[in-house]
Parts: C-alpha cells; structure tokens; sequence
C-alpha cells in the first residue's frame, strides 16, 4: 500500500528575520513544491499552510503560517516536511523514488528475479536504480527506456532487459 504522506524534505536553516525557513527539497526540485499549499509534519499527523514558497539556489525558502521569527524558524531544525499524495500528480512515466524502493527487479523476458530496488541515484543525464540480489550484492541498472520495460508500482514490480554485463551471467 502506498504511503499517503510523502517526505518532501527537510528544514535546514531560517532565510531573514520573519520566520521564513529554509528547506532541502527531495524531490527534483524546489520548483516541484513551490505551488504546494499545505504541508504536514510527522508524516501527515499535523498539516501546516504554506504562506508563500520559493526556489531559491538549490533550497526551497517557505513561510508557513505562524512562524514569524527566526527563534520559531530555528526550533523547526532538521525536522522534516511531508506532501498528501493526493496534492500532487506526476507525468506518465515518472514515479516517487519511495514507491520505488523495495520493487522486485526480473527480466522482462524470462521472469528472472535479479533482485530488490533498495535505491535510485539521480546522475544528471537519467536515473540509476541500485538493485540487490539476495546476496546483498549490488547491481547498477540504467533507468533507460532500453533497459526498463514496465514498471509497475501497484504490483509491486519493475520488469527490465538488462544491458550486457549488469548481471554476473554476462556472456
């Protein structure tokens, strides 16, 4: 079952003297959320408004009602905001890193299973998805549309068609 709150990131520090704070976003980027409204702390169990928001460098600057000083803002350190799902829709074809973790990896063609989905590293150009085997080996897979055939979220799966030499059975 999918998580109804997401992590959106976490409070690193105040911008000014009015409260405003300063967020690492973990998502693509500060633009993402800058047009959400309510926020949530402790995974969904306390929703804040957002005042305003914007990108700024690499963080997100957000004015959430009631904090007006630099002392509220600095109380909040480290802790870390959520999203409702509900709030947000994704592209066809683009996927919440934290539904993808803990996938089953097989092939596409012969329903090998090559492993767990256990993280997904951003590296500019395309994704990569570490997979572990049942060895706790790693394998690093390209999420290239040559390689990743399905990925289906709801089943639990991401069917792939592995490039030569991922996988130990590399002719």
């Amino acid at each position: 079952m999918k998580n109804p709150f997401l992590e959106a990131g976490r409070v690193v520090g105040t911008h000014g003297v009015r409260g405003e704070l300063r967020v690492e976003p973990w998502c693509d980027s500060a633009v993402f959320l800058k047009g959400i409204r309510t926020f949530y702390w402790e995974n969904g169990r306390e929703a804040v408004r957002a005042v305003s928001a914007r990108p700024h460098k690499n963080l997100l600057l957000l004015k959430l009602e009631g904090i007006d000083t630099v002392d509220q803002g600095d109380a909040l350190r480290g802790r870390v905001l959520y999203i409702a799902r509900e709030d947000v829709t994704l592209p066809e074809g683009r996927y919440f890193v934290q539904d993808l973790i803990g996938l089953s990896v097989v092939d596409a063609d012969s329903d090998r299973v090559y492993g767990t989905l256990a993280d997904v590293f951003p590296t500019g150009s395309n994704d990569v998805y570490e997979v572990k085997d049942e060895a706790g080996r790693s394998f690093l897979v390209p999420a290239i549309r040559d390689v990743i055939v399905r990925v289906d979220v709801d089943g639990g799966v991401v069917e792939i068609r592995p490039l030569r030499g991922i996988f130990d059975d590399a002719d």
